[in-house]
């Protein structure tokens, strides 16, 4: 299996279209065409992590936060970031990162803190918009349930758990959703005029390259027309934190004593307690003062994040409880979600969990 292979999976996982604009996500280092001996999965690429590649024969490093995060003029192992370049080149090791790739999947990072809360009724705290869109074009009336079909088979007509997309002979598009779906946004239709048929098909942006890619290829025309538009829909499958329920409510000191065992924290640190019990629950993995208003709109007890500053405590205003555990606190089982992942696509070379903590911040 070559690199890019393993990259496809991990795609298929949290689709690099849905990270951040600030990220630099993707292969960070080394030639997709390589062949795998094996994958390293880890939270941090540092120098221990690339040693620990070397000793178990893996030139792949699959890593949540990416080494390289700006620009780099020179290279002369000055700085941290530049010895684990170096080295990992030297040792034809590459880096690939997934970061907040995954942290806007809906079976992601924020997850795996629900996942290890076993929080219930699950869903994204922040819906990204932006992220559906829209392709009409017009097909000969005799090829358009085809191309309507082709269209499908590339990935259109899905949106969230929709599935099994098909249509009439009438030309009217039908959704058949998947048993527990949560209907969003999905359209298709087809509109006869005398010798064309308009056809209509929603896609996630991923997903576009591919849809293009079929309209091209199984389009009689030489030149297709077509138009493709955004829609402000927000997607409630792609998205930053989530928020969930205990399924019995916990008093407050004894829920920041469990999330302070579960994440195995040195310390939480939390805003002023408000003598009611904790319920609804919201997270948002690494660093997530960002979110403080959506958790409180949210209704969430108590929102767990990290990296939060001083001030930023005061925004609770006695509506919920705000605690840092830290951030690699938060985004821990954020490997393990990965290694699980790639074990179940790849069995014929080793996916091995990383055993180093890379946590740069220790407790007294």
């Amino acid at each position: 299996m070559l690199i890019k292979e393993v990259i496809h999976h991990l795609e298929a996982l949290s689709p690099a279209a849905y990270a951040e604009d600030f990220d630099n996500v993707g292969l960070l280092v080394g030639n997709p065409e390589t062949k795998v001996s094996g994958v390293l999965v880890t939270l941090d690429t540092l120098e221990i992590i690339v040693d620990e590649a070397i000793e178990n024969n893996c030139n792949l490093i699959v890593s949540f936060h990416p080494i390289v995060f700006k620009g780099i003029k020179k290279f002369n192992g000055s700085n941290y970031v530049e010895r684990v370049v170096m080295k990992a080149i030297k040792h034809d090791i590459a880096i690939f990162a997934i970061h907040t790739a995954l942290d806007n999947s809906l079976h992601g990072v924020n997850d795996m803190i629900c996942e290890q809360l076993k929080l219930i009724n699950r869903k994204i705290l922040i819906p990204q918009s932006g992220t559906i869109k829209k392709l009409v074009t017009f097909a000969p009336k005799s090829e358009a349930d085809d191309l309507l079909s082709k269209l499908f088979e590339a990935g259109a007509g899905t949106i969230g758990n929709y599935s099994n997309c098909s249509f009439s002979s009438e030309g009217t598009g039908t959704f058949k959703a998947s048993e527990n779906a949560n209907p969003t946004i999905g359209e298709i239709n087809k509109i006869h005029y005398e010798q064309e048929s308009q056809i209509q098909v929603t896609f996630p942006k991923h997903k576009e390259n591919a849809v293009l890619k079929a309209l091209h290829k199984n389009h009689s025309y030489e030149e297709v027309a077509y138009e493709i538009t955004t829609l402000e829909n927000k997607n409630q499958h792609i998205g930053m934190g989530m928020i969930g329920e205990l399924n019995t409510p916990m008093d407050e000191l004894d829920f920041l004593n469990h999330i302070k065992k579960v994440f195995k924290t040195g310390c939480v640190r939390h805003s002023a307690l408000l003598g009611k019990p904790i319920q609804k629950v919201a997270v948002l993995g690494g660093s997530g003062s960002f979110a403080i208003e959506n958790a409180k709109r949210a209704g969430a007890d108590i929102f767990i994040t990290a990296d939060l500053k001083y001030h930023q405590f005061y925004e609770a205003e006695q509506q919920l409880i705000l605690a840092d555990i830290g951030h690699y606190e938060s985004e821990q089982y954020t490997k393990n979600l990965i290694v699980s992942y790639l074990r179940k696509k790849i069995s014929n070379f080793a996916i091995i969990l990383s055993d180093k903590n890379t946590n740069p911040i220790q407790y007294l």
